[in-house]
């Protein structure tokens, strides 16, 4: 009876688990490619062409969950073989409770996924019309299987801080670029959704659980993350985490950063604007 209760337990922490990597993570880059131009005035042009990954609406692993029966007793407390009408009762109670959480479960995504349910089939085309209403998303496909392929590029003043993506009635949604102004004139570029934490690794800090649930289940597909970003200026570059370091531009000069599933560490820069 023990085992029972302890199986359906961790089965539940399994999916809450998931639930939070999914809200903590929800969108990812596929093939892309990015480009930032920084002037040193503070003008800026950023562009972003290829495949978004919206985890949500991706393949999830097959349900693994199973009924298992519970041990019945006699009137002396000793145990004994179950009768078919009980187990039809215990499995009644198993079907009424899974299909109890499976809801709460959806409608908790909903919530935090705007309204749109990551189960509906019409989800893909739903998000691609919400995202297609906002300025600088030129073009918006759904692919199938959480995939988008997207044409992006935005161009402003950095008269305030920047952060792609966003999603417009979304609580919250993981940034792939972020730029920062600080008052001392220099401004931070961090680019943490092209790092190993945006990436199918970032599933590692999960796995000595799963593992201990009898293992990751098969079935689960994520794309993969395959780009690069370049970030061109004329401002001074005070700090830059590139292999090959700045590099001769056209416009001054360039930074570019390669990035897949096994980046080890999210771009970042750090750039002084002309006072």
């Amino acid at each position: 009876m023990t085992f029972g209760f302890t199986r359906r337990t961790g089965t539940i922490l399994t999916a809450a688990v998931l639930t939070l990597f999914l809200t903590a993570c929800l969108l990812m880059p596929g093939k892309f490619a990015a480009d930032l131009d920084l002037s040193r005035t503070g003008n800026f042009s950023f562009r972003y062409n290829g495949e978004i990954v919206f985890l949500p609406l991706t393949k999830k692993p097959e349900d693994s969950e199973k009924f298992e029966a519970k041990s019945c007793f006699g009137d002396e407390g000793e145990e004994r073989e179950c009768s078919a009408s009980e187990l039809a009762v215990q499995k009644s109670d198993w079907e009424k409770e899974r299909a109890g959480r499976e809801r709460m479960q959806a409608e908790s995504a909903k919530s935090f996924l705007g309204g749109i349910d990551p189960s509906d089939p019409e989800a893909g085309r739903e998000l691609a019309e919400k995202l297609s209403r906002q300025a600088g998303w030129n073009k918006v496909e759904s692919k199938g299987n959480g995939v988008f392929d997207v044409e992006f590029a935005i161009t402003g003043t950095l008269d305030h801080d920047f952060v792609f993506p966003t999603i417009e009635g979304f609580p919250m949604a993981n940034a792939f670029v972020q730029i920062s102004k600080r008052r001392d004139g220099t401004v931070r570029i961090d680019a943490p959704g092209f790092g190993q934490p945006a990436s199918p690794l970032a599933m590692g800090g999960m796995m000595p659980f799963l593992a201990s649930e009898g293992g990751m289940p098969e079935g689960g597909e994520i794309p993969v993350t395959k780009g690069r970003f370049t970030l061109r200026t004329n401002a001074d570059i005070l700090a830059n985490n590139t292999d090959e370091g700045p590099q001769t531009d056209p416009v001054g000069q360039r930074l570019d950063w390669d990035v897949s599933s096994g980046t080890p560490a999210p771009p970042t820069a750090l750039l002084r604007l002309s006072e």
